[in-house]
């Protein structure tokens, strides 16, 4: 089964409903369906082994992702944010891609023998052309080709098959679940998993779809309340800025009935302060990574509300949790032999299923002999099988051979009077191997001292959870999708070791 089944279900199922765009003059699922498989075939005519998108969030990516299984061909969407030069890079590992680029960076892409077309130029192709029947591909051939962020080496192409991504959908979905007036605003961009999700979630559920094609928090706001938009998804980054935008008051935003956050690790805090200001919204923590199809594990609604009413510690500390496994997908904990480890114990992350994938373009796939995918993120299980996630593997700080989470730390950290954001990372020492160091962003107006952010977590902490260096910064260095770049904190602060 190929993800433009999922299309057709959905126009042979509500095909007049709007698919994408506002309630009164969007387009239907049944003119989704004839653009993607026009798509299909300006990607034939062009001779196209792939279909790469250069673009900002909006209504190209669900068009590209079905047309591109239309004509049996995946959809690479690329982050437009990137440097010409680098573009170019990860072009050349395609073979004859059909590149839509928005008028922005087309001009910039252009190359003897590399075919680009702006966003305009392809939907006026796909508009005019005959519409293609399915190429009908098999299970196992490549969906979508994603470039990893490449924060720490160079970016892998994770290949997501047809297979990955169906058992997704119909693992986490009902088909036609929607109500015909709910609506999902999507602001993360599409060359992120959630992005690709999005689409396809949307529309087998049949929910209309708004793109926010550059987030603030005014802007958001008022596309949810100007489309009645019924549910959203937000990294942490953006979450937290809505709060601080709505400064401790509550959000005019009367249709909203579900906001769901993953993509980085949300500040307990931060999460507190927004159940405060939708208090009446259902809140879903989704933690998954682009090898796993999206989500692998959720902590839903009613998981926040008992966890924000808690007074007991452990079902409290279930608010900082990434939730249960979804349906179809096991996880555990291993050690660093190899072995499966008990509730309680901390351990790299490792999961399998069928959305899980665990391949890259050029190296094939890195699953064991059991079918487990490594994500390199540190975690545990606790006895209900609650997932806990510390963060990256190579984050651990190793302090005179004791391992430290920077999670710990930061949430300590966070809730300080006067910080507004922090990041705990490790830099090189010749007598402790590497020592602890925190970067505080104040609230405006507020100027916490290095002393008294290190006796705040003495106070709180064990002694070797204190940070040997402490910097006060203007802001944190995050990613576009919202995660922390530890490394570029490494970078600005590290100093030699003393000789």
């Amino acid at each position: 089964m190929g993800i433009e089944l999922l299309l057709d279900m959905a126009v042979d199922g509500y095909g007049e409903r709007v698919a994408i765009g506002s309630h009164d003059d969007g387009s239907s699922y049944v003119d989704l369906g004839a653009l993607s498989r026009g798509a299909a075939t300006v990607a034939a005519e062009h001779g196209a082994t792939h279909v790469a998108t250069v673009a900002v969030m909006g209504p190209l990516l669900p068009i590209v992702l079905f047309g591109g299984s239309y004509a049996g061909v995946p959809a690479v969407p690329l982050n437009y944010r990137l440097s010409t030069p680098a573009l170019d890079e990860l072009l050349a590992t395609l073979e004859r891609p059909l590149v839509i680029a928005d008028a922005d960076f087309a001009e910039a892409l252009r190359r003897p023998g590399r075919v680009v077309l702006t966003t305009e130029e392809f939907l006026a192709e796909a508009l005019a052309a005959e519409p293609a029947g399915p190429a009908c591909p098999a299970d196992d051939d490549p969906a979508v080709l994603l470039f990893t962020s490449g924060t720490t080496s160079r970016p892998k192409c994770v290949v997501l098959t047809h297979a990955n991504l169906v058992s997704y959908v119909l693992g986490t979905v009902e088909f036609a679940g929607a109500g015909i007036d709910e609506s999902q605003l999507v602001t993360v961009p599409p060359y992120h998993i959630a992005g690709v999700a999005s689409a396809l979630t949307s529309t087998y559920s049949g929910r209309r779809v708004v793109h926010l094609p550059r987030f603030s928090p005014v802007g958001w706001l008022t596309t949810v309340r100007r489309e009645s938009v019924t549910s959203a998804m937000v990294v942490p980054t953006m979450l937290a800025r809505i709060v601080d935008h709505l400064d401790g008051g509550l959000a005019d935003a009367p249709s909203l009935r579900a906001l769901a956050y993953g993509g980085a690790r949300m500040p307990t805090p931060v999460l507190e302060r927004a159940l405060h200001a939708f208090p009446e919204v259902d809140f879903t923590n989704a933690y998954g990574l682009t090898e796993t199809s999206s989500t692998i594990a959720v902590l839903g609604p009613e998981d926040h509300r008992r966890a924000i009413a808690a007074t007991e510690p452990r079902t409290r500390a279930r608010l900082g949790s990434a939730g249960r496994a979804v349906a179809g997908v096991e996880i555990g904990v291993r050690d660093a032999g190899g072995n499966l480890l008990a509730p309680g114990a901390v351990g790299e992350i490792v999961v399998r299923g069928p959305q899980v994938s665990g391949a890259y373009v050029g190296i094939g796939s890195v699953l064991d002999s059991d079918g487990w995918f490594a994500t390199r993120d540190r975690g545990r299980l606790d006895e209900d099988g609650y997932l806990y996630v510390d963060g990256r593997s190579d984050d651990v700080i190793i302090r005179g051979g004791e391992n430290i989470a920077p999670a710990e730390v930061e949430d300590a950290l966070a809730r300080m009077p006067g910080v507004r954001d922090c990041a705990v990372f490790g830099l090189p020492d010749d007598e402790w191997g590497e020592r602890l160091a925190a970067a505080v962003v104040a609230e405006p107006g507020q100027a916490p001292t290095t002393d008294e952010v290190r006796s705040y977590l003495r106070a709180r902490l064990r002694g070797s959870r204190t940070p040997d260096d402490v910097f006060i910064v203007d802001a944190l260095p995050y990613s576009a999708t919202g995660k922390l770049l530890r490394r570029h904190l490494v970078a600005d602060f590290a100093r030699p070791a003393a000789g």
